[in-house]
């Protein structure tokens, strides 16, 4: 294909589209304005979503890319609007999401002098990136754009960060259309690692096959299921690992960990044989450490080496493409059948119906969390998507939630970012065009409402549960047990009409204080076409339980108010 002189700001909008970019999140300024010039008229092939805030841009790129799985992407000028990005790209590192992040910096010769809006931002976000670029040279760019999306999605996804300085932009270079990159390859893992894992799956009793976000990210949906059935297994999943199965899954027994479901935590605790797929044992899912699955023999497999032994010590680490591992181990292990285990499973489960019929029994609230999302489930289709800020109503979003199809779920699980909810399920709606519910509370919803005018300018059909107790609920949790009940600035006593608020954006708003009106609210909410807040009111002193204690293991879960405090 014969080349064309073009600009820096011309080379970055056709690269981008060159790499399958439809869409963009940012905000404009003055470093950034040729590409902004460039993206006006190249609106016919690439759409720009401007949202309030840089951080919001950012979320939503990241909310994008979690429910495609494509390269999410997000542009921000320099100084403040490349720091306020800072954020976003280190919720997309903790997670591996795959995103690029393009800044606007001064021009070459004004580097260094400390110009207004300048800002060393490779140098800010080298521990929050797989790799940065400063282009100081416009013939470069085009290459380094394309390498920058090859790195984001290659092995363990994750965010890249491209500094362009304006003169870069308005320089002219030959540009020539080439193909959209392809992930780097990836090892193939020895036949003696595999062989070792499948010799320790063959001589287990008590299987348990425990998956993250590289497995939810990876689209292994039919292969767990089938190792599950064959070894007669059971399956239980970290916070990332939401989604990727279907929660009707007879074998899926839900989240295990700090506030995962009491099943899954208790068969992990039980097992002989812990099976970890592309998950990192976090300190939140293991608890102590030393005491995790103390009887168990464990096999992890990610594509990342330094995930190998880092939180937990194993007995065999497969590192390589975690599908073509785990599909050879699939067809190496023998078939087995544990009808001990499917029983002491069994007894689990109806321990755990008994704890929430206990639980719901003692309610005396006029509308609880679960109630909440029974009306949740009941009334959303297997399309719908649920994005979640962070706090209580994240953690019974993760136990309540019936997922039923994969990538529904967008949600901060290692960096924990209120505020993320809003910006991410914007991204995700307009990444699938599905009808989005974005579960948040009072605290994170106030960390960004902003984009409250995003979501009205693009009438996002979005339904926001907005679960208010007029307090921060998982810290005041965390004072309750382990604080003496000492509620130091926990406790908002904000005036905040969120009726009116959403009112005032342009959205449609409604309150609730039972099950009924909740019911009405969210069936209007899932039929309206743009943004619809609903104020969910329930009661501070709500529990996310089970609970493990910090610094606790299994064996102190906290099932009940009375337990802790």
């Amino acid at each position: 294909m014969e080349k064309k002189m073009m600009t820096g700001a011309q080379i970055l909008i056709e690269t981008l589209i060159e790499q399958g970019v439809t869409d963009v999140f940012g905000y404009p300024g003055g470093q950034v304005l040729n590409i902004y010039d460039e993206l006006y008229k190249a609106q016919d092939r690439i759409n720009h979503v401007l949202t309030a805030h840089e951080q919001g841009a950012a979320h939503a790129a990241d909310g994008y890319s979690r429910v495609t799985g494509k390269v999410g992407v997000v542009i921000a000028t320099s100084g403040p609007g490349a720091t306020n990005l800072v954020t976003g790209i280190a919720t997309a590192m903790l997670d591996s999401i795959p995103m690029v992040a393009i800044t606007g910096n001064v021009p070459c010769n004004l580097i260094g002098k400390d110009s207004f809006q300048e800002i060393n931002i490779t140098g800010v976000t080298l521990a929050i990136t797989k790799h940065n670029y400063f282009v100081n040279d416009v013939r470069d760019l085009a290459d380094t754009i394309r390498e920058a999306f090859q790195i984001a999605k290659s092995g363990r996804p994750g965010p890249v960060l491209i500094d362009i300085p304006k003169d870069v932009q308005m320089a002219e270079a030959p540009f020539e259309l080439k193909g959209c990159v392809e992930p780097y390859p990836q090892a193939i893992a020895p036949d003696s690692d595999i062989d070792r894992a499948v010799e320790l799956i063959n001589a287990a009793e008590r299987p348990y096959i425990y998956i993250g976000g590289g497995a939810a990210g990876a689209g292994m949906t039919r292969e767990i299921m089938a190792l599950a059935e064959k070894i007669d297994g059971y399956i239980g999943c970290s916070f990332m690992g939401l989604s990727a199965l279907k929660n009707s899954y007879d074998r899926f027994l839900g989240m295990e960990g700090m506030h995962g479901r009491y099943a899954s935590s208790m068969a992990n605790k039980e097992a002989d044989l812990v099976l970890g797929l592309g998950v990192r044992f976090s300190d939140r899912a293991t608890g102590n450490a030393e005491k995790y699955a103390q009887g168990a023999k464990i096999v992890q497999i990610d594509t990342d080496l330094s995930e190998i032994n880092k939180n937990i010590r194993v007995d065999v680490g497969i590192i390589g493409d975690i599908v073509s591992s785990f599909t050879r181990i699939l067809e190496r292990c023998a078939e087995r059948s544990h009808p001990e285990w499917r029983a002491m499973v069994e007894q689990l489960k109806a321990e755990e119906k008994r704890i929430a019929d206990e639980a719901a029994a003692k309610a005396t609230a006029s509308l609880t969390p679960k109630q909440v999302f029974d009306i949740i489930n009941d009334v959303k289709d297997e399309n719908t998507i649920i994005a979640t800020d962070v706090g209580q109503h994240q953690m019974w979003a993760a136990q309540y939630v019936d997922f039923e199809r994969t990538r529904r779920f967008a949600s901060s699980g290692g960096l924990g970012t209120m505020g993320y909810g809003l910006g991410a399920a914007i991204g995700a709606q307009i990444a699938s065009g599905d009808r989005t519910v974005l579960i948040t509370g009072d605290g994170s919803f106030g960390m960004n409402l902003n984009e409250m005018a995003t979501a009205v300018t693009y009438k996002t059909p979005i339904a926001i549960v907005l679960m208010n107790n007029g307090v921060l609920g998982m810290v005041r949790q965390w004072q309750t047990l382990f604080y003496g009940q000492r509620y130091s600035n926990s406790e908002l006593e904000r005036q905040t009409d969120f009726v009116k608020l959403a009112e005032a954006f342009g959205a449609k708003g409604a309150r609730a204080r039972t099950p009924e009106e909740f019911r009405a609210a969210f069936e209007a909410a899932m039929q309206h076409d743009g943004p619809y807040l609903i104020d969910t009111l329930i009661d501070q002193d709500e529990f996310v339980l089970p609970m493990l204690p910090p610094g606790g293991s299994i064996d102190d879960i906290i099932t009940s108010k009375e337990q802790g405090v």
